[in-house]
C-alpha cells in the first residue's frame, strides 16, 4: 500500500513537471514570436491553450481521487493540496502567454516601435521563476522558495521601466505611437503577472514545507518567523 502511495504521489510530481516544461516553452515561443513577428507560432500558441485547460482538469481528478483514496495527513496532505494550487497558477500562466500572442496578432505587421530590450529580459525572469518554483516544489526547498518571492521586485521594476518608456518617451511626444506602444505595454503586463503566480507558486510551497504563511507578510522571508 506504501509503494502505491508513494508512486501516486510520484505521478503528481511528473504530471506538474510536465505541464510547468509546456507552459515554460509557451512564454519563449511567445516572445520569440514577437521579436519575429511570427503570427504562425503566435496562432499555434493560442490554439493549444485547450492541451493546458485538459491538463489542469486531469492533474486535479488525480489529487482528488489521491485524497479521497488515501486520505493523506498533515504534510502529504499539504503536498497534495499545494499541487492542486500550483496546477491552477500554471493554468493561469499559459493564459498569460495566450495573451501575449494575442498582442502578437495585434501587432500584426506593423514595424516594433523600438528594440526590444527589458520585455526579453522580463521573459526570461519568470521562465527562471518559474523553474525555481517548481524545483522548489519538488525538492522540498524552502531556501530556493524564498529566492523566487524575493525575484518578484525585479520583475515589478522592469515592467515599471517598460511602462515609464513607451508613455513618457513615446506616447506623450507621438500620441499616433499608441496604436504600436499599448500591445507592448500589455505584453509587459502579463510577463509581470506571469511573475506574480509563480510567486504565488512560491509562497505555497513554504506553506507546505513549514506551515508558515508568507504571502502578504514578506517580512517573514527575512526573520523566519
Amino acid at each position: 500500500m506504501q509503494r502505491f502511495f508513494d508512486e501516486e504521489l510520484k505521478r503528481v510530481h511528473k504530471d506538474l513537471l510536465k505541464m510547468a516544461t509546456m507552459v515554460q516553452e509557451e512564454i519563449r515561443q511567445s516572445i520569440e514570436a514577437l521579436k519575429t513577428r511570427d503570427k504562425v507560432t503566435a496562432q499555434r500558441i493560442i490554439d493549444q491553450d485547450d492541451k493546458i485547460d485538459e491538463m489542469e482538469l486531469e492533474i486535479d481528478e488525480k489529487c482528488i481521487d489521491f485524497i479521497a483514496l488515501h486520505q493523506p495527513m498533515a504534510g502529504d496532505l499539504r503536498f497534495v493540496a499545494t499541487g492542486m494550487k500550483i496546477n491552477a497558477e500554471l493554468e493561469r500562466i499559459a493564459d498569460l502567454a495566450v495573451d501575449i500572442c494575442q498582442r502578437v496578432l495585434e501587432l500584426d505587421d506593423k514595424p516594433l516601435l523600438k528594440p526590444l530590450i527589458d520585455i526579453p529580459k522580463l521573459a526570461e525572469i519568470a521562465q527562471t521563476m518559474i523553474q525555481d518554483a517548481i524545483d522548489a516544489f519538488v525538492k522540498k526547498d524552502v531556501a530556493l522558495a524564498k529566492k523566487v518571492v524575493l525575484s518578484d521586485s525585479e520583475a515589478d521594476k522592469l515592467r515599471n521601466a517598460v511602462q515609464d518608456e513607451l508613455i513618457n518617451d513615446y506616447m506623450v511626444k507621438d500620441p499616433s505611437s499608441a496604436v504600436r506602444a499599448v500591445p507592448l505595454l500589455l505584453i509587459a503586463r502579463h510577463l509581470e503577472r506571469i511573475c506574480d503566480h509563480t510567486t504565488n507558486i512560491a509562497e505555497d510551497v513554504i506553506y507546505m514545507v513549514e506551515g508558515k504563511t508568507v504571502k502578504h507578510h514578506p517580512e517573514r522571508l527575512e526573520n523566519g518567523k
